[in-house]
């Protein structure tokens, strides 16, 4: 199963317009945008409202991808990367992100199980967990699952290896009867 990161970016995907209804990109800078500063190298009223949506939405991401983070106990490839736009402040507001975890199987179907479990705390760590967030909670499950199957096969099939060599004393008809020793010759 190959779960690539854990990204919010579903979540936070609508980038903000500014006053004049331009639209910032997710880059450095954005050809075109019109920044919405007067003369006097103020913002406008509306492109203040923006820059105070686009502070609390990059607060809310930073939040939500640390969760992620913090919940990854161990198996996070890196830390959070985030996606931008520029607001009409001509500053860079994280706008979606990432954690990218390694989803590989364990080299056991109970390792595999246990970080199966991980992946899920990960993907649902975040008070308000994304679209995305809860599809790769949901194939993590599904690895829990999988590995879970694989590993009561593997015991059912060490059960039947073990009783077919289990010495006769094993036996409980044969116990009763003194272990298989005949003693009425």
């Amino acid at each position: 199963m190959n779960i690539s990161g854990i990204s919010s970016y579903g979540m936070y995907n609508t980038a903000l317009r500014s006053s004049d209804g331009d639209l910032s990109t997710i880059a450095d800078s954005s050809p075109g945008y019109s920044s919405g500063v007067s003369q006097n190298g103020q913002l406008s009223d509306a492109d203040k409202a923006l820059v105070r949506q686009l502070q609390q939405r990059d607060r809310t991401v930073r939040t939500h991808e640390q969760a992620h983070l913090a919940a990854a106990s161990g198996i996070s490839i890196s830390g959070p990367s985030y996606h931008y736009q520029t607001g009409p402040d001509g500053q860079r507001y994280a706008i979606g992100g990432s954690v990218d975890i390694d989803a590989s199987p364990g080299r056991t179907p109970q390792e595999t199980a246990d970080k199966a479990r991980i992946i899920q705390r990960a993907a649902l760590a975040p008070a308000q967990p994304s679209g995305p967030d809860m599809a790769i909670a949901a194939r993590a499950r599904q690895m829990e699952l999988q590995a879970l199957a694989e590993q009561a096969q593997q015991q059912q099939q060490q059960g039947k290896v073990g009783q077919a060599y289990q010495p006769a004393s094993a036996n409980p008809a044969r116990n009763a009867l003194g272990n298989g020793i005949d003693i009425h010759a």
